[in-house]
């Protein structure tokens, strides 16, 4: 009984988090357990087991007497995580093309190709989560050539952070003309001929045009209530 508890906790926990991904429940949403019981069929112990859950991967708020909310969309947060990235990332790989090998490249090559070989775009208009698993490895390809196992893990780390803001950039940020796969390419290339600072620019860039869109957003929402 507890097993078939926990099975169903997850697959409403999967299904409640892609649509937190999607933006289907959009920042800030409330999360009341008896409506999401009875949309999912379960009981409400289940979707408390779930948003819990989500709650501990930072996508879901919980605050006493309010119970809980999607994470709304902070500015402050934005800022200094898209700060910390964009020093942290681009530093280490300068590193990547100042010291990755052969191999190092090899991978970076077929990590891209995977990606670019993968669909983006969902026939619902939704990104596809495959594509964004295989966009991660792609990334994560790029720094792993730094040398440095503490760096990388820095970069991960705040990489991992972002994943929400990555995953709301087209449902939430609307930045629907955005050419990544160009802008994957370009990034590919300064770092197969080995210029580290086009490199590093490029990256700094990529993720700023995530965070940019998102800030128009909260810029937006916020004089609205002003």
């Amino acid at each position: 009984m507890a097993g078939e508890k926990a099975t169903r906790a997850g697959v409403v926990h999967a299904q409640i988090r892609e649509e937190i991904f999607h933006g289907v429940l959009p920042p800030g949403q409330r999360l009341r357990l008896v409506e999401l019981a009875q949309r999912f069929g379960v009981s409400q112990s289940v979707i408390r087991e779930a948003l819990t859950r989500l709650s501990e991967q930072g996508l879901v708020t919980a605050a006493p007497q309010q119970g809980f909310s999607v994470i709304a969309l902070s500015l402050k947060h934005l800022d200094e995580l898209t700060e910390a990235r964009t020093e942290i990332e681009s530093m280490v790989l300068r590193r990547s093309v100042e010291r990755g090998d052969i191999r190092w490249e090899a991978s970076a090559v077929a990590a891209h190709h995977h990606l670019a070989s993968t669909p983006a775009i969902r026939p619902d208009g939704h990104v596809s989560s495959e594509w964004f698993a295989v966009h991660e490895r792609f990334h994560q390809t790029l720094l792993e050539g730094c040398g440095n196992d503490r760096l990388l893990a820095v970069a991960m780390n705040l990489r991992d952070a972002a994943t929400i803001y990555r995953r709301w950039s087209r449902p939430v940020g609307h930045d629907y003309e955005r050419d990544v796969a160009r802008e994957h390419q370009e990034l590919l290339d300064a770092v197969l001929s080995r210029n580290a600072s086009a490199a590093a620019d490029l990256l700094v860039q990529h993720i700023d045009r995530t965070s940019a869109a998102l800030r128009t957003v909260v810029r937006r929402e916020t004089t609205t209530v002003s």
